[in-house]
């Protein structure tokens, strides 16, 4: 399961023991931890993996997603509002720009079509939330893990399209690579309710190639 383009949320947590109320903000900053969740996985590539985050921000109609590995960095911005989402990519010395229409959008989305989430039963805690673990099956077949904290409630569910009907925030999940072939982990290690500047959302003015 690929991560969605279309790439909220608050939180309040109680002493240990005692159940999580939900409830609802709109912005947060979240880091994932990536890891190859693959014993079969080619060694050189569980190494290229190492340090690779994902940091999601989300402030109203606004998010925006980094993704930094030691090769490449790609940042994708999203308004709800004003429905655009543009992705800057960043290979080496090479900046290129690409505006992504509704058409791309559906057609990149339509795997998700159909998604059917399964309660296990099972749960674990992540950053001292109480998340709740289904399974995520997709119209090809595909089966993938998720752990979501029902307490963290997004006030815009549209910043991550595979996840918009699940009624919490997802701490952790599954994808797969771009060729298909490794499935890798994201797991959230860090959450902050900082405020956010709307400068962070800014489409940059020079420096990129449109594509």
């Amino acid at each position: 399961m690929k991560l969605s383009i279309i790439p909220v949320f608050a939180f309040f947590a109680f002493s240990s023991g005692v159940a999580q109320v939900p409830k609802t903000i709109s912005e947060c900053t979240v880091v994932y931890d990536l890891s190859v969740d693959d014993p079969k996985a080619d060694a050189e590539l569980v190494k290229t993996m190492k340090g690779t985050t994902r940091t999601l921000y989300i402030k109203g109609t606004h998010s925006r997603s980094d993704l930094n590995s030691p090769a490449y960095t790609q940042t994708t911005l999203t308004n709800t509002k004003s429905d655009t989402v543009v992705i800057l990519r960043e290979l080496g010395n090479v900046k290129y720009m690409t505006y992504l229409g509704e058409a791309k959008r559906a057609e990149q989305n339509k795997k998700f079509e159909a998604i059917v989430f399964s309660e296990t039963g099972e749960s674990k805690t992540i950053l001292g939330y109480d998340c709740k673990k289904v399974t995520v099956k997709l119209k090809d077949g595909s089966v993938y893990q998720v752990y979501y904290a029902p307490s963290i409630i997004p006030s815009n569910n549209l910043f991550e399209y595979q996840f918009k009907d699940l009624q919490g925030f997802v701490l952790e999940y599954e994808t797969e690579s771009e060729n298909g072939k490794v499935r890798i982990k994201y797991l959230a290690s860090k959450i902050s309710l900082s405020p956010i500047p709307i400068a962070k959302f800014d489409l940059p003015k020079s420096g990129y190639r449109i594509l």
